[in-house]
């Protein structure tokens, strides 16, 4: 048992590499926890193998393993679970099949030994049970906490049909946060342009009910012979090591009897979340065949009305509760027929496939993992507060004070307390970090909104490019461009800016070929840069501009600058003093940030090495007793000198967060992971004054934290600082 140094929540399920449905959900369910409540919070498995001959290459997140059919394993568990203290609570991914004996009751030992507080998730409820399955749940519920479900019918039948007193929440089954978008980019990518695209997806096996959509489909190719029905997934390992590919040829055996060679094809893999999604964005109709009637959770349907689909579905318990008429279809189990009626109805009326698509995604808003991770944290929060466990929070992503500061030509450089100053104007600085935040909400959120804003900055850079390339950074209130003065480092920026827009996939393409023509008209201005902050940023504008590229003149680019940096380094990094000049002043991640990227795109060792050496002193100069103390304005840090502790600055604290966490990401060194979360505590009060900075009912962020106060503006700087640092903290 690998011992934790974190407080940490345990799940007990199945998890990936085992090909399982309750794994899959457990890894998004454990991840999107990790991101809503990191660091308070983290996420360990117990990881339940099958009949103790199976062994998985389990990622380090699993730190237990249990063999279901060995009841002395789960009395051995509950004994070390016990034992460790940082193990606060425990819970559950419930599914028959997964815990040994007779309907999984080797759960009562461990449950009877278990001192923890525990959270059983119901991923089954079977209605009229037998007295044996019946007794069996009862248990099971007495001697946990809390269950979690995820229908309304489920919590009727655990009430009705199992007399359950036990407190039980609804979570739904959560679903990606795609973006709504037809089906035209998909069927490109795959191929199928010309195609009406019917799928569905999951583990093969009996059951399923697939053989009834394909009979249903004869006549309907008589009407539409370029009908493909595409069936995702591979036979579950547990039905294969029984009966072997028994029920995949009988149903291809079905399609050739049909004459359907050509408008039913297999895909037969365990598929991936983006290969999900993939497959589900070129669909026009989504098939959901399952003939279990008892079906209280489907995550294949939550998937594909997630993304948009009108649905066809069989009656299924949880079909019964999201399906509705402007949704999708219900139709008989085991009728071909059934299926036919519902699949020509849509095709022919695509104004209202259009509607039922339209409904399907807004209605499963509330299902996204960030909400669903909300909701279990809620539940964690209530059964631990009584324990004397805190679970704090990271804050809500909010916008509205970035609204408030943009108007329809940039964002307004300062702010009087949260009310734009415009006669401050306008810098090419906020309108690059502005434009960052967004790409990133975009990027993670997929709101159309955030286009606009995305357009209005990058129509600002392009505003201030200048006959020679140069990029101006300040515009005065009457959007005059101040051409008296370049800043190498407000160039730099909004080349990292312009290079990371266009490293987004789902970016629009003429935004991206903006972006790309900005960049390349403005690169060559950087052979007049020495600033080594200039630098930084536009090597980190290479380094996301060559994820699209792929170009060798790039990466020389990114060397020939990095190779700059660290000459640099070499000359100045003396005895206890390793950094890049002879002080400290503002933005100093940024540097050994850029080195991270460049040894990414070359492999460099040296580059890897001069990035860990600065950003270690660097952490030494900045961090003390986990508190984050950012080098002041109010006379920075020269060497052989006293540094300054005040005025810190916003900037300091965002900027330092994303350079932990890519350090983090590209050596795996979880001690950066924790200090970007010691860095980013600065904005909540964890700092010298232990005063919040960010402003939660505005949205914004105060301007700098003084000696005895804070500055209580909410300005551009500030705020954009917050919000990238937040948005980052989303990647670890």
């Amino acid at each position: 048992m690998r011992k934790e140094a974190e407080p940490c929540i345990l799940y007990m399920a199945t998890y990936p590499p085992r090909e399982c449905g309750i794994a899959t959900f457990t890894k998004d369910i454990s991840e999107s926890i990790d991101r809503r409540f990191f660091p308070t919070l983290r996420s360990r498995v117990l990881a339940m193998n099958n009949n103790g001959t199976n062994i998985y290459n389990y990622s380090k997140k699993v730190m237990m393993q249990l063999s279901d059919t060995e009841i002395t394993d789960y009395l051995t568990t509950a004994n070390q679970i016990n034992q460790n203290k940082n193990i606060k609570l425990v819970n559950i991914q419930h599914e028959f099949g997964i815990f040994g004996g007779e309907y999984g009751e080797y759960l009562l030992p461990f449950l009877e030994i278990l001192n923890k507080p525990v959270v059983i998730t119901f991923h089954s409820v079977l209605p009229s049970p037998n007295e044996k399955l019946r007794k069996i749940v009862r248990e099971i519920s007495k001697r946990v906490n809390a269950i979690i479900v995820m229908t309304k019918k489920a919590v009727q039948i655990l009430r009705n049909d199992y007399n359950i007193k036990t407190r039980i929440y609804i979570i739904p089954h959560g679903i990606p946060n795609t973006s709504f978008e037809t089906q035209k980019r998909e069927k490109r990518n795959f191929g199928l342009q010309n195609k009406i695209v019917l799928s569905s997806f999951g583990m093969i096996g009996p059951g399923k009910g697939y053989e009834y959509a394909i009979e249903a489909l004869p006549e309907i190719v008589k009407r539409y012979p370029n009908l493909l029905y595409i069936i995702v997934g591979e036979t579950h390992p547990m039905v294969r090591k029984k009966e072997g590919e028994k029920y995949r040829n009988f149903l291809e055996s079905r399609v050739k009897e049909l004459k359907l060679q050509k408008n039913v094809k297999f895909y037969n893999k365990y598929v991936n979340l983006s290969e999900i999604i993939q497959y589900l964005k070129a669909t026009d109709i989504y098939l959901s065949t399952s003939d279990n009637p008892n079906q209280i959770t489907s995550g294949t349907l939550s998937y594909a009305m997630g993304c948009g689909r009108a649905v066809i579905s069989t009656p299924f318990l949880h079909a019964q509760d999201i399906v509705t008429e402007n949704r999708g279809r219900l139709i008989k189990f085991k009728e071909p027929e059934s299926f036919k009626e519902a699949i020509l109805e849509i095709l022919e009326n695509n104004s209202l496939k259009k509607e039922m698509e339209r409904n399907a995604y807004h209605y499963t808003r509330h299902m996204t993992w960030q909400n669903v991770a909300m909701s279990y944290g809620r539940v964690f929060k209530e059964i631990l507060k009584n324990r004397g466990i805190e679970i704090k929070e990271l804050p809500q992503i909010n916008i509205k004070h970035l609204l408030r500061m943009t108007d329809n030509f940039g964002i307004i450089q300062f702010a009087n307390q949260a009310y734009p100053d415009k006669k401050s104007g306008y810098t090419l600085d906020d309108n690059a970090r502005a434009l960052i935040t967004c790409a990133m909400h975009y990027e993670k959120f997929r709101e159309y909104k955030q286009l606009r804003m995305i357009k209005t900055y990058l129509e600002y850079i392009n505003y201030v490019k200048g006959e020679d390339g140069r990029l101006y950074n300040l515009v005065n209130k009457s959007r005059i461009i101040d051409e008296t003065k370049w800043s190498e480092d407000a160039h730099g920026r909004a080349l990292w800016a312009l290079g990371y827009l266009c490293s987004i996939k789902d970016i629009p393409q003429d935004f991206k070929e903006k972006a790309e023509r900005i960049f390349l008209e403005t690169f060559p201005a950087t052979s007049l840069m020495v600033s080594p902050r200039a630098i930084a940023y536009t090597i980190a504008g290479l380094y996301h501009y060559n994820k699209i590229k792929k170009s060798p003149h790039i990466i020389e680019n990114i060397k020939k600058l990095a190779d700059f940096l660290v000459s640099l380094y070499e000359k100045t990094a003396k005895n206890e003093w390793k950094w890049f000049e002879s002080y400290l002043t503002y933005s100093n991640s940024k540097i050994p940030e850029a080195l991270f990227y460049a040894y990414n795109s070359t492999n460099n060792p040296v580059y890897l090495k001069v990035a860990e050496e600065s950003l270690n002193f660097l952490i030494g100069k900045t961090f003390e007793n986990d508190l984050f103390i950012p080098i002041g304005q109010k006379g920075w840090y020269y060497k052989d000198k006293e540094r300054a502790y005040f005025d810190q600055q916003p900037i300091e604290a965002g900027y330092t967060v994303q350079t932990l966490i890519t350090a983090y990401k590209t050596t795996r060194n979880y001690k950066y992971r924790k200090l970007a979360s010691d860095a980013f505590q600065w904005f909540l009060g964890k700092n010298t004054l232990k005063q919040a900075i960010y402003n939660e009912a505005t949205g914004g962020c105060h301007d700098g934290l003084g000696e005895n106060s804070i500055n209580l503006n909410q300005g551009a700087e500030a705020t954009v600082s917050y919000l990238i640092a937040r948005l980052s903290l989303m990647d670890i």
